[in-house]
C-alpha cells in the first residue's frame, strides 16, 4: 500500500448507492484509506440490499444467508473499512469529528442541504481540520435542483439530453444501459477533490468541491457540436450510422456485429478493397470525404449488403489486413473477460469475503479494477469489501482512542 499513490490519505465516506462509491473506489484503488460510514438503523449502504447475492449457496437473487452480500456491495465496497454511525444521534457528530480531524477528505453524495441540515457540513468540518476537502455529489449541485432536488440516473439521462443522441430519428428516447450519469459525476468529483487536496498541501486550507450529475453528464453531451448540426439541418440521432463520418457505424454480419470507423480517404480506399470493390475509391459519389457524406445512405447499404452473408470472422479479417478500424460488437459478459483488460487489471475478478475462490463456490464474476497504469506506482482493489460495521473497533478504538466499554454503550444508545 505504501507505493500507492494516495498512500497516507484518509477519506471519510459519507455515500450510498453508486454515484458516491464508484468516487471513493476509485480513491481506495489509490491507495487511500477510505472509511465507509454506514447508518446502522437502515442496514448501511442501499447497496446492500440490491440482488443478486452472493454466499454460500452461489450466486442468488434473494439473500438465503446471514453472510449473503450483494455483488453491488462485492464491487463497491473493495479496499474500504465499514464503521456504523447514526449522523441524526446527538453524539454521532463527536466520533464523526475525530474521524474529521483525522482526516483529509470527506465525500458525500446526499441531496442538496442534507449535510447543511445535519450540521456537517463544509464549514463545520474546516472549523475541526482547516485542510479537509469536502466534496459533494448530487443531482442538481449545492444550490439543489426542481421539486425535491433528488435525481436517479434516469432522471439525469433525460434531463441532459444524452438520450436524444442514441437511436434514429422518430424513435422513442433511448436510455443508455449503463448509468452513464452516475457514473461520470464521481469521475469528476474524483478530478476536483485531488485538485483541491493538492491545493491544501500548498495553502494550508481545504475546500468545498461541489458536483453536479446533470452539469458532468450534459458537460459531455456538449462536447459534440449538436446545436451546429441542428443548424445545418443534420440529423443529430443517426441510429446505427454516422452519416457526418461515412463510412462509419454497425453492420450486422451472417453470425453477429462489428463496428467499422472509416472517415478518412485512407479507410475509406482499405474499405473498397476489402469488399473487393476498388472501383469505389474512384467513384464520384465516394472519391472524397465530403463526397461520401453527402452519399452515406448509398455507402452504408453497399457495406451492409457485402456483410450480410459473410462471418464475422472474415470480415474482421479482411478489413484488419487493409488497415481499417473495425471490432467485433462484444456482449459484456465477453468484454470483461478479454485477457488484455484483465491482464492490465482495469478488470478484476470479484470475491466473497468469507467464501472465496478454491472452495467450489467461485462465481466467475468481475468488476471495474482501477484503469489507469502508473510507471513507479501501484493501484489495486485487492481486499474484499467489508461487513457493516465490521472496521468499528479498528476504527473507533485504534484511530480515535474509544474503549471497548465505549464502544459497547455506544452500540447500545444506537449512535453506531
Amino acid at each position: 500500500m505504501a507505493d500507492r499513490p494516495l498512500a497516507g490519505r484518509t477519506v471519510i465516506d459519507l455515500t450510498t448507492a453508486l454515484s458516491g462509491p464508484y468516487a471513493t473506489l476509485l480513491l481506495a484503488g489509490l491507495g487511500a484509506r477510505v472509511i465507509k460510514v454506514e447508518n446502522p438503523l437502515t442496514g448501511g449502504d442501499t447497496s446492500r440490499n440490491n440482488a443478486p447475492y452472493l454466499g454460500a449457496d452461489g450466486l442468488t437473487l434473494g439473500r438465503h444467508g446471514d453472510d449473503d452480500m450483494s455483488v453491488s456491495m462485492l464491487l463497491r465496497g473493495r479496499n474500504k473499512q465499514s464503521v456504523t454511525l447514526n449522523l441524526k444521534h446527538p453524539k454521532a457528530r463527536d466520533l464523526l469529528a475525530g474521524l474529521v480531524g483525522a482526516a483529509d477528505i470527506m465525500i458525500d453524495n446526499y441531496s442538496a442541504g442534507v449535510m447543511a441540515r445535519l450540521g456537517i457540513g463544509h464549514d463545520w468540518a474546516s472549523a475541526i481540520n482547516p485542510r479537509i476537502v469536502c466534496t459533494s455529489i448530487s443531482g442538481f449541485g449545492a444550490q439543489g435542483g426542481p421539486g425535491s432536488g433528488k435525481a436517479m440516473d434516469t432522471i439525469i439521462q433525460a434531463l441532459s439530453g444524452v438520450m436524444m443522441t442514441a437511436g434514429a430519428p422518430g424513435e422513442p428516447p433511448v436510455r443508455f444501459g449503463l448509468p452513464v450519469g452516475d457514473l461520470v459525476a464521481p469521475l469528476y468529483a474524483v478530478i476536483g477533490t485531488l485538485a483541491a487536496v493538492l491545493r491544501a498541501d500548498a495553502t494550508g486550507q481545504g475546500q468545498h468541491v461541489d458536483v453536479s450529475m446533470l452539469g458532468a453528464l450534459t458537460s459531455l453531451v456538449a462536447c459534440e457540436p449538436f446545436d451546429a448540426y441542428e443548424k445545418l439541418g443534420l440529423p443529430m440521432r443517426t441510429g446505427t450510422t454516422v452519416p457526418r463520418l461515412a463510412p462509419f457505424g454497425t453492420f450486422p454480419a451472417a453470425d453477429g456485429w462489428f463496428a467499422l470507423c472509416g472517415p478518412t480517404d485512407a479507410f475509406a480506399r482499405g474499405l473498397f478493397t476489402a469488399m473487393g470493390r476498388d472501383e469505389l475509391a474512384a467513384d464520384p459519389r465516394f472519391a472524397s470525404r465530403d463526397a461520401r457524406v453527402a452519399n452515406a445512405g448509398e455507402l452504408h447499404e453497399l457495406v451492409g449488403a457485402w456483410a450480410a452473408d459473410r462471418p464475422l470472422a472474415v470480415i474482421l479479417d479482411a478489413l484488419t489486413r487493409n488497415g481499417v478500424p473495425a471490432a467485433e460488437v462484444r456482449e459484456p459478459g465477453d468484454a470483461v473477460r478479454d485477457p488484455l483488460v484483465l491482464e492490465r487489471e482495469e478488470v478484476v475478478p470479484l470475491d466473497h469475503p468469507r467464501h472465496r475462490p478454491g472452495q467450489g463456490r467461485q462465481a466467475d464474476l468481475y468488476g471495474t479494477g482501477v484503469p489507469i497504469r502508473f510507471s513507479a506506482s501501484e493501484v489495486g482493489l485487492d481486499r474484499p469489501a467489508p461487513g457493516l460495521g465490521e472496521h468499528n473497533a479498528e476504527v473507533y478504538g485504534g484511530l480515535l482512542g474509544y474503549s471497548d466499554d465505549e464502544l459497547k454503550a455506544l452500540a447500545e444508545e444506537g449512535v453506531i
